[in-house]
């Protein structure tokens, strides 16, 4: 399976972003993924499978437990994939960041905020 097959279903990228956050056991992400998605505990497991099967996750026994993971290397891939297409939105965010930080600048060297400055949204 593609990665992108893999990325392109909603629960699985869900999943990956509750294992961002480090190692779970297969119980917590299915109880957050049936909470949101509605879906049964076997469907769940199925998308867990998907995900270890294609290399997008790690499991691991402890006791009785499976702890899940997310293994970067199939990710890494997909950066790798985007970089052709990060011309098209990394100049554009690089320009809102220096208006960005321009106008903290100007309201910084204005001093206080002045109620009558329309243009304040702190007021």
């Amino acid at each position: 399976m593609h990665a992108f097959d893999v990325l392109g279903d909603p629960v699985r990228r869900r999943i990956l972003e509750l294992l961002a956050g480090g190692e779970q056991t297969a119980g917590a992400v299915s109880a957050v993924i049936r909470e949101e998605f509605g879906i049964s505990q076997p469907a769940v497991s199925q998308h867990l499978k998907v995900l270890r099967d294609n290399g997008f996750a790690t499991v691991r026994p402890e006791g009785a437990r499976r702890l899940y993971a997310v293994d970067p290397r199939p990710l890494r891939e997909v950066d790798g994939w985007l970089e052709h297409f990060r011309r098209f939105w990394t100049p554009p965010l690089a320009a809102l960041a220096t208006e960005l930080a321009r106008g903290r600048r100007e309201r910084r060297l204005r001093g206080p905020a002045d109620p009558s400055d329309e243009r304040n949204p702190d007021v």
